[in-house]
């Protein structure tokens, strides 16, 4: 399984919503998981796929409280070079509440590797970063948050 992260700047203020999420991203469309092998098979599906942060739509499981769970992961793939959304069945946009979850349903769908992207949530500064570092190279945990 490989996975590559890409770190964009974008102000998490300029995504109010998953449709301008999306059309930020320059999301053409949507395909239910149910075509992924057909389209597979005409040899029209990408090489990868996008695995990236959005607000979450469904409540579900333990994961369904919204205040403490805000967000969710979902899946673009490229199909004839255009980037579609992963829909279910049903039309819903899937998500996945970890990214473990969104890597094994892309590997059990035949994709090998794929880019990760949050556009959503602020990544920690290098202050933290460059802290937490230097505890380790200490042999002592980093200061609680």
């Amino acid at each position: 399984m490989y996975s590559h992260h890409l770190k964009i700047s974008t102000p998490c203020t300029m995504m109010y919503d998953n449709p301008s999420l999306e059309a930020y991203l320059g999301v053409a469309g949507v395909i239910t998981q149910a075509d992924l092998p057909v389209v597979r098979a005409q040899g029209r599906l990408g090489e990868y796929a996008v695995v990236y942060r959005i607000y979450r739509n469904k409540q579900g499981g333990g994961f369904g409280d919204q205040s403490k769970h805000p967000y969710a992961w979902a899946v673009l793939v490229y199909v004839d070079g255009l980037l579609l959304r992963i829909n279910s069945a049903r039309g819903d946009c899937r998500e996945w509440s970890t990214l473990d979850r969104a890597g094994q349903w892309l590997m059990n769908n035949g994709f090998s590797y794929w880019w990760t992207r949050n556009d959503l949530e602020t990544a920690s500064s290098e202050e933290e970063n460059s802290a937490d570092s230097a505890h380790l190279a200490a042999d002592e945990p980093p200061p609680m948050k």
